[in-house]
């Protein structure tokens, strides 16, 4: 500490202290103004993809362009493929843009599927819809028409219902119940918890909840195992609800995921480990992810202890420009790398947060999506579902919605786990 004052008096002396301070200004300067003009560009995106759907009335918006960056992609379950999950973080992202009004047209869509699902079970939702205006009740999910084999198609996943696409879509609901005071967005909200709580709670071993339901309706196959990156976006949904006040028992099932949690850090010994293997109890250790590193950080009340998280990550995850999602290292994905910009932000890491930004930035496609990876695809150590033989989960250089959802919230800096700013 003395020899960093001395020589901090040494540079003011020789005249130096003014033009090393105005070089730190000028440097920081520049990282604000970089992310500000990522931000513009990435909430412009989101605005003109919802415009660009004719009307007002409730949308979805397309989750993939081409591989050559604009335009949709040739691969029939993708070309209209509207996830969920990617329009709940549209929503919550054009919302912290302050555009309102286009995150209610696609919120009017999640609400409504929210509402009526086509197995008349209320409070359900599939991971994937059509992307486009919504103009049918109940929304039906995701399918095409295949010409060569001259009939409809529908998939496993795209039509079942994943706990942690529930919750976003809750978050999502939250996000637009705070920003506009109608109720009916909480009420929705609560509605999607209380399915999630009906059909994913498992008190076995660590308890919490588990995957969801894949599969077609007349043969939904259960999901049991769990993830810790379910039960974090489940510990933000429930307890939004219960500090919001909305009706219903919330304090028990944010007690229920949060223990999960909790089960999980004493297990990983400095980090988090994925969740549990398919009997819901042992602990899965074959693969890291890198989501669940960093979401746990940007939970309410996160124990400081959890930052150790972080470090594990930029060991284990950490590659040239910004992280991988899994612990192999085979590329930068930049959906991950834009999360850990936002955690770095919420911990004051703020140089930090800049570099990541900066590289993600590169990452923007002529079409105004960011890409989902750097190289031509990354693995996850994943599996797509439950009849899949190997870890057959890749993520692939596409312009993703999602990817540029998350880019908004670390450029504009907002927590979508508690609709709260940060700095």
């Amino acid at each position: 500490m003395k020899r960093k004052s001395r020589l901090a008096a040494w540079l003011l002396a020789a005249g130096v202290g003014t033009l090393a301070a105005s070089g730190v200004a000028s440097t920081s300067a520049r990282a604000e103004d970089g992310a500000a003009a990522l931000a513009g560009k990435t909430c412009g995106t989101l605005e003109s993809r919802v415009a660009e759907i004719p009307g007002s009335g409730p949308v979805f918006l397309r989750s993939y362009d081409s591989s050559f960056g604009v335009g949709q992609t040739s691969e029939l379950p993708l070309r209209e493929a509207a996830f969920t999950y990617d329009n709940a973080l549209a929503v919550i992202a054009l919302v912290a843009c302050g555009k309102t009004e286009p995150a209610l047209r696609i919120g009017e869509s999640l609400l409504s599927a929210a509402t009526l699902d086509r197995a008349r079970r209320q409070g359900r939702l599939r991971n994937t819809y059509r992307a486009g205006a919504q103009t049918q009740k109940p929304i039906p999910p995701n399918g095409w028409w295949d010409v060569t084999a001259n009939r409809w198609f529908e998939d496993a996943y795209q039509v079942g219902s994943a706990t942690g696409n529930v919750a976003w879509a809750g978050l999502a609901l939250m996000t637009l119940g705070q920003a506009t005071g109608e109720e009916r967005f909480r009420n929705g909200a609560a509605e999607l918890a209380r399915w999630v709580v009906a059909n994913t709670a498992d008190p076995r071993g660590p308890g919490g909840f588990n995957g969801g339901v894949q599969g077609f309706d007349d043969k939904p196959q259960p999901l049991t195992w769990k993830a810790t990156e379910h039960n974090t976006d489940l510990v933000a949904l429930f307890g939004w609800l219960e500090r919001s006040g909305t009706a219903g028992d919330w304090a028990g099932p944010e007690k229920a995921a949060r223990g999960f949690l909790d089960r999980m850090w004493a297990d990983g010994g400095g980090h988090f480990p994925t969740g549990t293997a398919p009997d819901g109890v042992t602990v899965n250790r074959a693969t890291s992810g890198l989501d669940a590193q960093l979401w746990p950080l940007l939970l309410r009340g996160a124990p400081e202890a959890w930052r150790a998280a972080l470090d594990y990550a930029e060991k284990a995850h950490g590659v040239d420009g910004g992280f991988d999602f899994n612990d192999d290292r085979d590329g930068m994905w930049v959906e991950g790398t834009a999360q850990a910009a936002l955690v770095y932000r919420l911990l004051g890491r703020s140089d930090d947060a800049q570099r990541l930004l900066a590289e993600v930035g590169k990452e923007v496609s002529r079409g105004g999506h960011v890409w989902a990876t750097r190289e031509d695809s990354i693995t996850t150590g994943l599996a797509i579902g439950p009849d899949s033989t190997t870890d057959d989960f890749r993520y692939y250089r596409r312009p993703h919605l999602a990817v540029t959802a998350w880019t908004v919230l670390a450029a504009v800096g907002w927590n979508p786990f508690t609709g709260e700013r940060v700095k």
